[in-house]
């Protein structure tokens, strides 16, 4: 019978482990770069990209004329439901592993089963890690006066694939299409 409490044991740990990598990954940052081509002129892309962020709640942080660079920033939220969620799972996670070492040893009595009250540090772990100011940088790469518009953007992930999305159509533009392809 004792084995079997080890093995069990050994399981809820390996589940505390997944739990750890999984609040971790949440609150990942996934900032990457995408060149985006269009067959409209430079100025036309820019101010349509630029105009497209400011109504999504990012605010203009500047630039660098020389180098054709323009910056945003914009604040990320957490998901509630998600902290929730996570706090939840970690809660009865904690009880299971405190009802696992009550069963391994006896002499501890209740005490374990306080891990139950890890659970809220698991929502508050993802929502502060996952609220934090994002920044957008787009750099001019063709030149202002062609009428073919190179343009690198590094930005959160899933910003980009909103922009590819939504603006795809309107302002003609076109990627390698890696980030709608990706399964991550």
């Amino acid at each position: 019978m004792q084995s079997s409490y080890y093995s069990t044991f050994i399981l809820t740990i390996l589940l505390a482990v997944g739990l750890g990598f999984f609040l971790r990954a949440a609150s990942k940052d996934r900032t990457t770069v995408v060149d985006i081509t269009s067959s409209l002129p430079p100025l036309e892309v820019l101010n349509g990209i630029s105009n497209w962020l400011e109504d999504r709640g990012w605010r203009r942080e500047g630039g660098d004329a020389e180098r054709k660079v323009l910056k945003f920033v914009g604040s990320v939220s957490s998901s509630l439901l998600l902290a929730i969620f996570l706090s939840i799972l970690c809660g009865v996670g904690g009880g299971c592993l405190g009802l696992v070492i009550c069963q391994l040893f006896p002499g501890l009595r209740w005490w374990p089963l306080i891990l139950a009250a890890l659970g809220p540090l698991a929502g508050m772990f993802y929502r502060m890690r996952a609220s934090r100011l994002e920044s957008l940088e787009m750099r001019l790469i063709s030149s202002s006066n062609q009428s073919t518009s190179l343009i690198r953007i590094r930005a959160h992930r899933d910003e980009l694939i909103a922009m590819e999305i939504e603006l795809s159509e309107d302002l003609k533009l076109a990627s390698d299409g890696s980030l709608t392809s990706s399964p991550i």
